[in-house]
């Protein structure tokens, strides 16, 4: 590809003004991120402009910015019919400390709790397994048309949307060779690829990032969201998880009604016992993190893992408004395990977004259990 020498040394001044500590407004970085998604400059300038725009620390005015560029240059959307709100739940990634997959089973259990869930997610990028690694082994077809997921959403309540398939033009490009981390860790899981999603749990991969989150989601329009930033009690506060944690506290910025709260929430406050973070923490392996999900989803496993994914359950249940008290909403979602119904909407989902081989690759992953 040609590129122009003034958009060349126009895109580097940026780069330097950024290093510098200087900053864009909201059209400034609408128009940079578009470069990037379009493949504008070359990788070289790309990777120099994420990075120095990360390590300068975006504005939320910068990240809506880029969310716009995102969702406006290369954000594939869905609009099923169907009357009610959706609800989200994903991690940004990029977590110090690494558990089992828990946004995945987490959308799935909130599911069957009555919650209409589109969630989106990824391959990895920093850790063991992204949603799209181990939904994949369960079944499901990650290159399935959206349609697929739609009817899925509109007919069984839970669909599941691949950053691979939605995101196209730029970030299947970008997150192919990315091991770093970026703004696309904050706006990527900010995307909406269904256009009824109305509130979302968001895990940061830093408590810094709180309150960010929740900025940049109030900006563009989402009525609710949790963004939670899980610690353990056996580490550092800088070493922890994108998820409501059961190992130790979790700080917590929420909206609900146009207004932000920041607290702690501990196990004790969802009535479950806190753990080690050994017992929750990530397996080897895509296939052992699979394996532990489906331990859980099929009652063999009761214990802490069970537990961590209650908890961000009962986060999905609080906003969207099913059921405000956590304690409860764990218990909710501990019955939606017991019952079967949790597993059932897995095979319904795999079923919907994989046919009938995703439904026998499914059962031959339980079979090893």
């Amino acid at each position: 590809m040609a590129y122009r020498e003034e958009d060349l040394r126009n895109f580097g001044r940026i780069i330097g003004a950024l290093a510098a500590g200087k900053g864009l407004s909201r059209a400034e970085a609408k128009e940079c991120y578009r470069q990037v998604i379009l493949n504008e400059q070359p990788e070289l300038q790309q990777g120099a402009f994420l990075i120095a725009h990360l390590a300068k620390g975006p504005t939320t005015a910068e990240l809506a910015g880029a969310w716009d560029a995102l969702y406006e240059y290369d954000t594939a959307t869905i609009e099923p019919d169907f009357a009610e709100d959706c609800c989200d739940i994903v991690g940004t990634g990029s977590d110090a400390l690494k558990t089992v997959n828990v946004s995945t089973p987490a959308a799935i259990i909130a599911a069957a709790c009555g919650v209409r869930v589109a969630k989106k997610g990824a391959r990895l990028v920093t850790g063991v397994s992204g949603a799209t690694d181990v939904l994949e082994l369960m079944g499901l077809a990650i290159d399935a048309p959206l349609d697929a997921a739609k009817r899925c959403l509109e007919e069984h309540s839970i669909c599941y949307l691949p950053g691979e398939a939605f995101l196209q033009a730029g970030w299947g490009r970008l997150i192919q060779s990315m091991r770093f981390t970026s703004a696309f860790n904050i706006i990527g899981p900010l995307t909406k690829p269904c256009a009824k999603t109305t509130s979302i749990v968001i895990g940061a991969y830093a408590e810094s990032l709180l309150p960010q989150l929740i900025e940049v989601l109030h900006e563009t329009g989402t009525k609710a969201a949790m963004a939670p930033y899980g610690m353990s009690d056996r580490h550092e506060e800088h070493l922890g998880i994108d998820e409501i944690s059961v190992c130790g506290p979790t700080r917590i910025v929420e909206l609900q009604a146009g207004k932000t709260e920041r607290y702690t929430l501990t196990p004790a406050d969802f009535g479950v016992k806190q753990c080690d973070y050994s017992a929750v923490a990530s397996r080897e392996s895509a296939r052992g993190n699979a394996l532990a999900i489906l331990a859980v989803l099929t009652g063999r496993d009761e214990g802490p893992l069970a537990d961590l994914f209650a908890v961000n359950v009962a986060a999905v249940l609080r906003v969207a408004d099913r059921e405000q008290d956590l304690k409860q909403g764990t218990r909710l979602a501990r019955e939606a395990i017991a019952s079967g119904a949790a597993l059932a909407k897995l095979r319904a989902l795999i079923c919907g977004q994989g046919g009938y081989l995703g439904e026998a690759k499914l059962d031959r992953l339980l079979a090893e259990l």
